[in-house]
């Protein structure tokens, strides 16, 4: 899955060794040079031994691709738990001989002629034992016995024992191994990479599977690869392997700490060895974006960002249709009257907010209907009359504060066009005596008004302003 999101060829971190692969840590290049060395002998035992996963079984795929088919002939075995006599016909098979009905006797003595064939063939034969730890001791002594054909002054066998660190103590720790011991001509312990090596060999491993820069990764990554692994080969690649898959999943360009990070604390339980490691926050590194597919119905402005279609998006909006809620909606913040003019507020007539009392207060909002009617309250001025207009007023301010509350300044003064005096007179007295005696004939005015309309709209005699159950 992932191989195909982000271009490769095939998979870089397979767990199935592959010389193709193969990279040349500090460890293994040591590994090589003992391997080499053991070779140009062409005697005795060769053990390797290192942690499950370390790559010894990668080693020798690689040591057999550098050397000359045509001069050695290899014979490799894999089972474990082989009793000394089925190893013996291993190893017969190993040299195209039938060994079906044939003694222990006869297995050996049939064996030594075939080494000795492949010798006048001009090739040389050469054995390799993995998972050598779980032989036992018989099977042992008789690969050492096997060590002791020769022809002239040359081994007919050359041996690789393959192990964990477990036979290495086993070698050295059993008297019965002894003469096996005297024949061992090196011995070399596989250790898992240093943490300067893991970037090297996964940008290796991607290249070798066709990488081309992506995903990329940052250095902090690297380390957190190191950090859940210890560097061993194997855990790595199965490390790799999944963050791989995770950051596709995900859509990443970029994999930092965070996301292996994640991973690790996933697979921890499920993966011997691999430990998960604190989480931390993600790199200041940009991520791909996904493309982003055009939504049906919307075509944006130049200048306007393409939404993802994961958001919604109101492609066409209308004017909701006016109705009448349950409950009031909030009054409109009032709009900031301009200025008048000087001549202008010379000639204007003043003019007094006044709150018509009803018992709720959306009848005196705007009725919508097919030609609106809206209530305009003039000011409380001289011969002022309640009025229907066609206009609404700029804004409601006023009214929610009665008109027994209200307080008269100076500015209610200079909107009248009266004189501002610090101390109200006995005439200014007496003006705003009948000033309050016309607000309240036209408070009942208005009242009046007020209850014929709303007599008349729950009558229902016009479309549209029938007033909603249960109200008026």
């Amino acid at each position: 899955m992932y191989e195909d999101y982000y271009g490769l060829r095939g998979r870089p971190f397979q767990l199935t060794p592959d010389p193709r692969f193969w990279f040349e840590t500090a460890t293994h290049r040591k590994a090589m040079a003992y391997l080499g060395y053991g070779l140009a002998q062409g005697e005795g035992f060769i053990v390797i031994t290192g942690d499950v996963g370390a790559g010894k079984t990668t080693l020798v795929g690689h040591l057999m691709d550098t050397v000359d088919a045509t001069r050695l002939h290899v014979i490799k075995i894999v089972s474990t738990q082989i009793e000394a006599e089925d190893l013996l016909r291993i190893v017969a098979g190993g040299l195209e001989i039938d060994s079906d009905g044939l003694t222990k006797s006869q297995l050996l003595v049939a064996i030594e002629r075939g080494l000795r064939a492949t010798a006048r063939a001009g090739r040389r034969t050469l054995l390799i034992v993995d998972e050598a730890q779980a032989l036992p001791v018989s099977s042992l002594e008789e690969l050492r016995m096997l060590s002791n054909f020769q022809t002239g002054s040359h081994a007919l066998l050359q041996i690789f024992l393959l192990g964990q660190p477990e036979f290495r103590e086993r070698l050295h720790g059993s008297d019965r191994l002894e003469q096996l011991r005297q024949r061992v001509i090196a011995v070399h312990h596989l250790d898992p990479m240093e943490r300067d090596e893991v970037e090297p060999y996964m940008r290796h491993r991607l290249g070798v599977a066709g990488w081309t820069g992506r995903p990329g990764f940052t250095d902090d990554a690297y380390d957190a690869f190191y950090e859940g692994t210890d560097g061993v080969p194997r855990r790595l690649n199965q490390l790799a392997g999944r963050v791989l898959l995770y950051a596709a999943i995900e859509q990443l360009d970029t994999i930092d700490a965070h996301a292996v990070a994640t991973v690790l604390a996933d697979i921890a339980g499920d993966m011997p060895g691999v430990k998960p490691i604190a989480i931390p926050e993600r790199s200041a590194v940009p991520a791909r974006q996904p493309e982003i597919e055009p939504v049906a119905g919307f075509v944006p402005e130049p200048d306007t960002p393409a939404v993802p279609h994961s958001e919604p998006v109101a492609a066409f909006e209308s004017e909701p249709e006016p109705a009448f809620a349950d409950e009031p909606e909030p009054d409109p913040e009032p709009e900031p009257e301009p200025e008048p003019d000087a001549e202008a507020e010379a000639e204007a007539e003043p003019e007094v907010d006044v709150e018509p009392t009803v018992e709720r207060r959306e009848e005196t909002e705007t009725l919508h209907a097919p030609d609106p009617v809206v209530l305009a309250v003039s000011k409380p001025v001289p011969d002022a009359v309640v009025e229907h207009v066609d206009e609404a007023p700029a804004h409601d301010s006023g009214w929610n504060t009665p008109i027994e509350d209200a307080v008269w300044t100076s500015e209610t003064h200079e909107a009248l066009g009266e004189p501002v005096h610090n101390e109200p007179t006995s005439d200014l007295a007496e003006q705003i005596a009948a000033l309050t005696a016309r607000v309240d004939e036209h408070d009942l005015a208005l009242r009046r008004v007020l209850k014929l309309l709303v007599d008349w709209a729950e009558s229902g005699q016009v479309p549209g302003l029938a007033m909603p159950h249960g109200e008026g």
